[in-house]
C-alpha cells in the first residue's frame, strides 16, 4: 500500500470510528439514558458527545479538499464550474435524506446540516489557506458572542430532547443556524478546519505523524485543563450554570473551547489512524474496518432507520438503560463492520453511497 493510498484509507478508519461513537451517542439520547447507569459508562458516554460527530464533519471537510484539488489547482473554470455544481447536488440529496430522518422522528439528525456545509464548501472551496482558516476564526467568535447575546435554550423543553415550533419557518431557521445539535454556528468551524487540513498533504505524511499526534493530544489536554479552571475561577463571580454554560467543552452550548478541545481530539484521532492503517493496513478486521468508513452515510442512515426501528418495532426505544444503549450500539456496530466487509467484495461503495453517486 503506498503512502497516498494510506493516507486515503487511514480517513475512512478514522471515519468508521467516528461512525461508531455517533452510534453510541444517538442510542444513549434516543433512550434518554444519559443520566442513568454507572459512572465509568456515563464518562465514557459523555466522552463522545459532540466528539465523534466532530470528527466526522472534519473529515467530511477533507474529503472535499481531495475531491476538489484539481479544479482548485488548475483554476480552470470549467472544471470549478462542475465541481461547484457536484456539491450543489450533494447538498440537495443529503438536505432530503436529513429531511425524512426529521420527518420520521429523528430530531438530532446531523444531515440537514450537513448538506449546509456542503454549499459553503461549493462558495469557497477556491478560495486561499489563509482566507479559510480566518473564516472560521471570524465565525467561532461571533459563535461565542451570539452565546451571549440570544437565549440559547428558546425552543428546548427543559430535558434539551424536544425542540417547539421546529417545523416553524422561525424556529427551523434558529435550530439549523444557532441553537440545534449542530449548528451552522459554529458547526461550520469543523468543515471549514477540515478543508484546510485536506489541502496540507504534508500534515498526514508520515515525517509529521508524531507532531500531529503529540500537539493534538497536548492541545486536547490544555483545553479541558484550561476549561475546567475557568469553570472554577468564574464560578466566584457568576453562577455554577452560567460558568459552565461560557467555558464547558460540552457540544451544547457549542463554546469556543468546545469547538478547539473537539477538534484537538479529532485531530488525534487522524493521527492514530494513519499510524494503525501503516501498521496494519493489510490486516482484516482494519480492512473490514475501512470498508465501514467506506459505507459511513449508508451506516449514519441504517442506524436510525433499522437500529432505532427496531427498537420501536419491540416497544424498547425509551425504555433501555445506558448499559443497554451501549451494548446495543456495540452490537450494530459489529454487524455493521460484517456487512461492509461482505457488501464491498461485491459493491465499489454502500447502498446510498450508490444511490448519491447515480443522483450527484
Amino acid at each position: 500500500m503506498n503512502p497516498s493510498t494510506q493516507r486515503i484509507t487511514a480517513l475512512d478508519y478514522a471515519r468508521a470510528w467516528a461512525i461508531f461513537g455517533m452510534i453510541i451517542v444517538n442510542y444513549t439520547l434516543a433512550m434518554q439514558a444519559e443520566q442513568e447507569g454507572t459512572t465509568w459508562l456515563r464518562v465514557v458516554s459523555g466522552m463522545l458527545q459532540g466528539r465523534a460527530s466532530a470528527l466526522f464533519v472534519i473529515l467530511a471537510g477533507i474529503g472535499v479538499s481531495l475531491m476538489t484539488a484539481k479544479a482548485r489547482k488548475s483554476m480552470d473554470r470549467a472544471m470549478l464550474r462542475q465541481q461547484r455544481m457536484s456539491l450543489y447536488r450533494r447538498s440537495v440529496f443529503l438536505f432530503g435524506a436529513g429531511l425524512l430522518l426529521l420527518l420520521m422522528g429523528w430530531n438530532a439528525d446531523i444531515l440537514h446540516y450537513y448538506a449546509v456545509f456542503m454549499l459553503v464548501a461549493a462558495a469557497l472551496f477556491h478560495i486561499s489557506d489563509r482566507k479559510l482558516l480566518g473564516l472560521a476564526a471570524v465565525i467561532l467568535l461571533v459563535s461565542q458572542w451570539g452565546l451571549i447575546q440570544f437565549d440559547y435554550s428558546e425552543g428546548w423543553d427543559s430535558s434539551f430532547h424536544v425542540y417547539n415550533g421546529f417545523w416553524t419557518v422561525e424556529g427551523f431557521i434558529r435550530n439549523l443556524v444557532f441553537n440545534g445539535f449542530h449548528p451552522i454556528f459554529p458547526w461550520v468551524c469543523f468543515f471549514l478546519i477540515g478543508m484546510w487540513m485536506g489541502r496540507k498533504r504534508g500534515l498526514l505524511a508520515k515525517e509529521n505523524r508524531q507532531k500531529l499526534l503529540f500537539y493534538s493530544l497536548l492541545g486536547t489536554v490544555v483545553l479541558e485543563t484550561l476549561s475546567y479552571y475557568l469553570i472554577q475561577f468564574s464560578s466566584s463571580v457568576l453562577d455554577t450554570d452560567s460558568a459552565h454554560y461560557l467555558f464547558s467543552t460540552k457540544p451544547m452550548p457549542p463554546t469556543l473551547l468546545y469547538v478547539l478541545s473537539a477538534t484537538s481530539s479529532a485531530v488525534a484521532i487522524i493521527a492514530i489512524s494513519l499510524y494503525i492503517v501503516h501498521a496494519l493496513g493489510n490486516a482484516a478486521l482494519t480492512q473490514a474496518m475501512i470498508h465501514t468508513g467506506q459505507l459511513s452515510l449508508s451506516h449514519y442512515i441504517g442506524h436510525i432507520v433499522i437500529g432505532l426501528g427496531i427498537l420501536e418495532m419491540v416497544d424498547y426505544l425509551e425504555n433501555g438503560s445506558l448499559a443497554f444503549a451501549v451494548a446495543y450500539g456495540c452490537a450494530y456496530f459489529m454487524l455493521a463492520i460484517l456487512f461492509s466487509y461482505v457488501w464491498r467484495k461485491i459493491m465499489p461503495r454502500g447502498p446510498i453511497e450508490l444511490i448519491m453517486r447515480k443522483v450527484c
